[in-house]
């Protein structure tokens, strides 16, 4: 009897025991499964990038890079051929040139032979003047004398005065003839030269366009059209990094921002450089539009929570660094 009681005893508290381990082996189990997950915030590298364009529509003539070359500011990448633009300086200058005839001719005056023949019958009509005087001052004595009469008189000192006339109105051609065009004429004239030599500076502005240049150095991205093909004005032609101007850009859940302040330090592994550990400066806070707002899914407790971008510069240069990498923030 003392030997079953025992035997239960022993039993019974194997029981325990197993019903001890399976609770805690469930427990352990239900901790691993429901444990949550660690929230990780990721990011990629951002570049500067500019983007090259014309402001001529044209054939790609010839390119001078290709992509992933490395240019310097100020270097001719591409070609671009415009005969319209051509055609349109040929007649800019034309015009240029014709106006420059049209003031040279103003200042000028008139042609030499015409002064000349204006002097001419100037000096023609003074010497009428001279003979009218004579003529008149012969007659006058006579009428005082009493031998011709007051009409006679009266014709010879007509005669006089149109001679006199008619000096001056030669002396007024002459005058005109030698000094030229009028200020007014020449005003004119002159502002039809700066007219066409703006005409000409302006189509001269546009056949620079038909070179384009780097407007910085670093690294060509992409290139979008190929050599022979047809671009409109202000058509991307490709695309230039500046792989010094580098930075990482997070995307964060507002309730995820204590530690993220505008100039803290913040340390990040790089996945694609053998999770090698990089010091980055928080120099961007900025939250993001509407659309990448966390929307609350409970009624108690739990708000709509905005995600701010927030980019980060490093604090020495990285090796081997490129767009787009991944950059993981330990926390």
């Amino acid at each position: 009897m003392k030997t079953e009681t025992t035997e239960s005893v022993r039993n019974l508290r194997i029981a325990l025991i197993g019903l001890i381990v399976v609770v805690a082996a469930l427990f352990i189990i239900g901790w691993i499964v429901y444990k949550p997950e660690p929230i990780v915030i990721q990011g990629s590298a951002e570049v500067n990038e500019v983007r090259v364009s014309g402001k001529l529509p044209g054939r790609i003539y010839k390119l001078l890079a290709e992509e992933g070359q490395v240019v310097k500011a100020g270097d001719t990448l591409v070609f671009i051929d415009s005969p319209e633009i051509a055609a349109k300086l040929a007649q800019a200058t034309a015009a240029e040139s014709a106006a420059l005839a049209q003031g040279r001719k103003a200042n000028k005056g008139a042609r030499k032979e015409l002064i000349e023949g204006a002097y001419e019958m100037w000096q023609k009509a003074e010497v009428g003047v001279d003979i009218s005087k004579k003529s008149y001052d012969r007659v006058q004595r006579l009428f005082d004398k009493g031998v011709v009469p007051a009409q006679k008189r009266d014709e010879a000192e007509a005669q006089y005065r149109a001679a006199v006339a008619q000096a001056a109105a030669a002396k007024s051609q002459y005058d005109m003839a030698k000094n030229g065009a009028e200020s007014e004429d020449k005003a004119a004239a002159q502002a039809l030269v700066s007219r066409a030599q703006g005409a000409v500076q302006e189509v001269e502005a546009y056949m620079k366009e038909t070179a384009l240049v780097a407007p910085i150095s670093g690294e060509i991205s992409e290139i979008f059209p190929k050599q022979g093909e047809l671009v409109g004005t202000g058509a991307p032609i490709m695309n230039i990094v500046d792989l010094n101007d580098i930075w990482f850009s997070f995307n964060v859940r507002e309730d995820l921002l204590n530690d993220l302040k505008m100039g803290a330090e913040i340390t990040v592994k790089i996945p694609a450089l053998n999770n090698q550990e990089a010091k980055l400066k928080i120099s961007y806070i900025k939250a993001l539009a509407s659309y990448a707002t966390w929307k609350a899914t409970k009624t108690t407790g739990e708000f709509d929570a905005k995600t701010f971008e927030v980019r980060a510069k490093p604090v020495a240069p990285i090796k081997d660094l490129r767009p787009g990498m991944t950059a993981i923030l330990l926390r």
